[in-house]
Order: structure tokens, then C-alpha cells, then sequence
């Protein structure tokens, strides 16, 4: 996710105007902020941890009674300037910027007295409170752990994806939590850190995540046009042949929404239950006649 939105400020113009940076500053500190929330109002209080360098933070301020947000830009000070020496000027800024946001934030929300004392609650409304916030400072080019940082430079120098080494990571900082808070804690920590796995994904796709879609039937052209019709969705016939029968086929091609998958599905089966169905996703989408109509 952190490598997606890494390759897209590569790929973008140098320059960018008032209105986008101004875009980008509010979004990574209203993210900073939703972390902060997350953390102070859910998951330190209840002793519950992130993973990342969020959770050792919380770890060592709890056994040294210190101010979380000092540990969380300390900690990361190291990995803003890998960041900028590896990655980019840009990235580092807004990473710096977001963490120093999210530490003003913890400071700040401290004092708040804390929601709810059950550790399922604060589990599950802590996870997808911070997963909101990372996915936003993410989504608008910035990050709020160094782990990241460092997973990308391992990403490209051994085989294991950036996810693989997070995780590989997350498994010492979670399991450390057994040893300081209890073991379960340590099982909170784990649900808390799925759910904003989760929500971190749909924050930065959005729930009208893009999906390509093949469809290879006898009844083509009924299908094609109902999916015109009904979905308002834009399709290309494609020329295909069979490998085994070597039968001449039509490949029918569009790209939908993730909410109009379902409805994709129930026209396809209603014209031909038999015919071939593959969907994918796909991380963005541009030009053509990619436009959403209503779904009747």
C-alpha cells in the first residue's frame, strides 16, 4: 500500500499547486489526528498496542511512565531521514509533518478521559479509528511509521514483499506486548492490528474501488448490452480461441466499481449460468468513457 502510493509521487510532476498542497496538508493532519484519537481515547489506555514503531513507542513509555508522543518522534527520526535520502524530499516532509501531528495529538487527547474500559470495544473502535487515519496520511503521500520506511529499502535489496517484512516485524512487537501487558492484551493488540489492516486497505482504495472484469460466453452480445444498459458500463469484445477446442471466442471486457460487482454477477448468471467470470482489481483508472451510471 505505502509502495503504491510511493511509485505514484515518482511518476507525478514535480510542481504542484497551492490547491493540492493545501489538499495534502489537511488530509495528513486530519489522519495524524484520527491516529492520535485512536490511541489515546482507545488502545494505550486500555493497554492495547499497534504494531510498528506506534507500538514500541507505547510500550516504552508505559515502562518509563515518559510522553508517548516523545517516543513516537524520536523513534522515527532515524527512518524520516532514510526516507529522505532513499525515497524522496517530498515523502520525508510529509512523513515528518504527519508524525509531529500525531504527537502534538497524543499530548494533547492525554488528558481525555477514556471511552470505555472493555478491551473488545476499544480493540475494534481503536483499530478502525487509527486504520482511518494511516490510510488518509498514506493515501495523501505520507507515513507515520518507520517500519514502513525500512520494509520498503529491505523490499527492494531481498525477496519478501514490503507486507512480509511489516509483518515479520509486527509479529516481535505484538508478541513483546504478552510480556509487559498480559497475553491478553496481546490477543487485543492482534484483533486491534487487523481491523486497521483492514480499513487501512479500503481508506486508500475507497469502496469504489476499480475492478477489471473478463467474461467469456456464448451469449456475448446479450450480456455486453445489458451491462450497458443496466450498470451504464462501457464493454470491449475481444477475439479469443479456445486452446483446447480451439473454437473461436469472444472475450467480453469492462471495468466496474467494487459496489457493482454483486450486480455484475446476477446479470451475467441471469443470460448464461455457464459462462466464464474473472474479476480482478486494478489500482487506478483513466480516460476512456469511465463514468458511473445508476444500477437498475
Amino acid at each position: 500500500m505505502l509502495l503504491e502510493s510511493l511509485q505514484q509521487q515518482q511518476t507525478a510532476h514535480k510542481k504542484i499547486t497551492k490547491t493540492n498542497l493545501l489538499k495534502r496538508v489537511f488530509f495528513i493532519a486530519l489522519g495524524a489526528m484520527l491516529v492520535a484519537t485512536g490511541l489515546e481515547i482507545f488502545l494505550v489506555p486500555n493497554q492495547i498496542i499497534d504494531g510498528g514503531i506506534v507500538g514500541i513507542s507505547i510500550i516504552l513509555s508505559h515502562l518509563t511512565n515518559l510522553n508517548l508522543g516523545l517516543f513516537l518522534v524520536v523513534l522515527n527520526i532515524p527512518f524520516f531521514f532514510l526516507g529522505y535520502k532513499q525515497i524522496g524530499k517530498t515523502f520525508a516532509i510529509s512523513t515528518l509533518f504527519g508524525v509531529v501531528i500525531m504527537s502534538i495529538g497524543t499530548s494533547f487527547l492525554h488528558p481525555v478521559p477514556v471511552l470505555t474500559d472493555d478491551p473488545l470495544l476499544a480493540a475494534v473502535f481503536g483499530g478502525v479509528i487509527l486504520g482511518v487515519g494511516v490510510g488518509m496520511v498514506i493515501r495523501y503521500g505520507g507515513s507515520l511509521d518507520g517500519t514502513e520506511i525500512l520494509a520498503i529499502l529491505f523490499n527492494t535489496k531481498t525477496p519478501f514483499s514490503v507486507g512480509e517484512v511489516v509483518m515479520f516485524f509486527n509479529i516481535f512487537i505484538l508478541a513483546s506486548a504478552g510480556f509487559v501487558f498480559g497475553w491478553d492484551r496481546a490477543m487485543y493488540s492482534l484483533i486491534a492490528y487487523y481491523i486497521a489492516f483492514k480499513v487501512i486497505d479500503v481508506t486508500i482504495d475507497g469502496f469504489d474501488q476499480s475492478k477489471s472484469v473478463w467474461i467469456i460466453s456464448d451469449e456475448h452480445m446479450r450480456i455486453g448490452e445489458a451491462l450497458l444498459a443496466r450498470l451504464g458500463r462501457g464493454v470491449t469484445y475481444l477475439n479469443g480461441e479456445g486452446a483446447y477446442s480451439r473454437d473461436d471466442k469472444k472475450v467480453i471486457f469492462t471495468v466496474i466499481t467494487r459496489l457493482e460487482e454483486a450486480k455484475l454477477k446476477n446479470i451475467v448468471d441471469d443470460i448464461d449460468p455457464t459462462a466464464f467470470l474473472a474479476v480482478g482489481n486494478i489500482h487506478d483508472v483513466k480516460g476512456g468513457r469511465f463514468k458511473k451510471k445508476n444500477i437498475h
